[in-house]
């Protein structure tokens, strides 16, 4: 073996460990970018949120979550979520501006003088209810209800009322847990 043999066989580690070290600052440099790209998109275009409560059964349930697009027209009988009190809420579109609603004695929810088709609710039923009726909604404003009426506090309620247009985070509109519960919110 001669001189040349053995300065060969010491650089070539430590060139090994220059490719490994490079190698692996890209993959984690890669890494960090996508997790940054998700986070954005996450919080700026489709962001998620976990249902904590009832009032929105059988159609959501507590513990699942759910995902909210930002972009998109809100129509009547959307789910959507929004901020209330600095709490993200999430109900169901019923009347939008210039819609007038009435709720009957026994829950029975009009709009604009028809009775309302609502096959996402299991019973029908008034609720926590404060406020009179009929209303007309003010402009860019919706009002929205639960859809477990029972235990719902919304749109009925003055301490909720009707939802503000710039308060809406987006519409619900995907179910991502638990897994066997997985897609489209119809």
């Amino acid at each position: 073996m001669n001189e040349k043999d053995t300065n060969e066989n010491n650089i070539e580690p430590k060139s090994y460990r220059k490719a490994f070290a490079k190698a692996l600052f890209s993959t984690v440099s890669s890494l960090i970018t996508a997790a940054a790209v998700i986070v954005l998109i996450c919080n700026f275009v489709f962001p998620l949120f976990r249902v904590t409560g009832s009032s929105m059964e059988p159609t959501l349930s507590k513990g699942q979550t759910v995902l909210c697009n930002k972009s998109g027209d809100i129509k009547k009988g959307d789910i959507i979520a929004f901020y209330h009190n600095k709490k993200v809420l999430i109900k169901r579109v019923i009347a939008a501006s210039g819609d007038t609603i009435n709720i009957l004695d026994d829950g029975t929810v009009e709009l604009n003088g028809k009775k309302l088709d609502e096959p996402y609710i299991s019973k029908v039923s008034s609720g926590e209810c404060d406020i009179t009726f009929p209303m007309t909604v003010s402009e860019d404003r919706y009002f929205v209800m639960g859809d477990e009426r029972e235990v719902s506090v919304d749109s009925r309620t003055t301490s909720v009322g009707c939802v503000a247009e710039e308060n809406i985070i987006g519409k619900v509109y995907f179910r991502v847990t638990p897994f066997g519960s997985f897609g489209r919110i119809k």
